[in-house]
């Protein structure tokens, strides 16, 4: 694991890393036979993940840090098109910093560290998996934020053996849910509804203008523990409950473990079908309801069953409250968060699976998504 610092204070960026490895090929394996990785050479896949990752915080903390990405490191580099790629990148976080700012956050410094997890090798074609795990500190612009935001992600890099160095040429984040703020968002257009369901009720969008109008939640004393349901949700947002399935392999784990933080503040389970659609919401050992792991259909239920109330704002939720995005904009919502801190002024921050993330705030979701749909819901 190595890790690196961001600060604005004077535009640092402090690594600790590995002394820097030449590995040079030889004529034969520039001509194709298949190159010899060595344990250095993974280190550098990893070092030069790192440099990437960095890059792309570096531009929403600011202070025109120097790109570490474009420097060969221990006999690695990026390929002409992935520095293009990488390019086009930078150039849109720069967008979503200046988003951030119109609505009022920004970042003082960064901390990134990267696991190489495997790296498996055919022919002259290297496939890494890496684990990213970055945390941000916000600047206090309203002095109400709290002290930071993180998130683990988990990236596939494919390196290729061409003039006798390997060069990264494709990296792609491999984890469901909202894009990480640091992994730009390609504009999605319209997509037609995938599918209309029988007798539910759907919910409304929210709209996501600043400031919204005042809708206050009552949170002691009521039917539900809402503190409960934050403690577990931030208990457990990156070191996953063993008591609960994953199902992140399976369409993603955002709404399984929405449903283990609302259990655990008070909802009550419901196994008893009856003629209604999506009208369960339980967890067992021996399977799951739809509503307890899917997006659309725990919306269906939880509106079915006026489990919750739609806000018609985002800037309104609270405390133990559920936001949902649909990216596309197709009809078909796309991801689950419960909202884990209000700040004083009235911005929400969600703390989510895939990519595990924890206090991300209202404000940078809409700033990575400003064109998609979102729907707000009061539990």
């Amino acid at each position: 694991m190595r890790s690196r610092t961001l600060s604005l204070a004077g535009s640092t960026v402090a690594a600790a890393v590995l002394a820097t490895a030449l590995l040079p090929m030889t004529a034969a394996q520039a001509a194709g036979s298949t190159p010899k990785v060595t344990k250095a050479t993974k280190d550098a896949f990893g070092r030069v993940a790192d440099n990437v990752i960095t890059d792309r915080t570096a531009v929403l903390v600011g202070g025109g840090a120097t790109r570490k990405s474009l420097k060969p490191t221990g006999g690695v580099k990026l390929s002409s098109a992935q520095k293009k790629v990488e390019d086009g990148k930078l150039s849109a976080l720069r967008a979503t910093k200046a988003r951030l700012a119109a609505l009022g956050e920004a970042y003082t410094s960064a901390d990134t560290a990267v696991t190489v997890d495997s790296t498996k090798v055919k022919g002259t074609k290297a496939t890494v998996k890496i684990t990213e795990r970055t945390s941000l500190k916000y600047k206090k612009i309203r002095g109400d934020e709290p002290a930071s935001t993180g998130f683990e992600a988990h990236h596939q890099l494919t390196f290729t053996a061409s003039g006798g160095t390997w060069q990264l040429t494709a990296m792609k984040g491999t984890d469901g849910g909202a894009q990480r703020i640091n992994d730009p968002v390609a504009p999605a257009a319209d997509a037609k509804l995938s599918r209309t369901p029988m007798a539910v009720h759907q919910a409304p969008k929210a709209a996501t203008s600043w400031p919204a109008p005042s809708a206050p939640k009552t949170i002691n004393g009521g039917k539900y523990n809402y503190q409960a349901m934050v403690a577990y949700t931030e208990k457990y947002w990156k070191n996953y409950n063993p008591a609960y399935r994953k199902y992140n392999s399976m369409g993603g784990d955002c709404t399984n473990y929405l449903s283990q933080g609302l259990l655990a503040g008070g909802w009550q389970q419901i196994s008893k079908v009856t003629p209604e659609e999506y009208d369960t919401w339980y967890y067992a050992s021996n399977g799951t309801a739809d509503a307890w792991i899917g997006v659309n259909e725990w919306s269906w239920f939880t509106q079915t069953a006026q489990r919750t109330t739609p806000l018609a704002n985002v800037y309104q939720l609270d405390i133990g409250d559920v936001l949902q995005v649909d990216f596309n904009r197709d009809g078909d919502k796309d991801h689950s968060m419960m909202v884990t801190f209000r700040s004083s002024s009235g911005v929400p921050y969600l703390t989510y699976h895939d990519a595990d993330t924890y206090r991300r705030s209202v404000a940078s979701i809409i700033a990575s998504y400003p064109n998609s749909y979102y729907y707000a819901y009061r539990t």
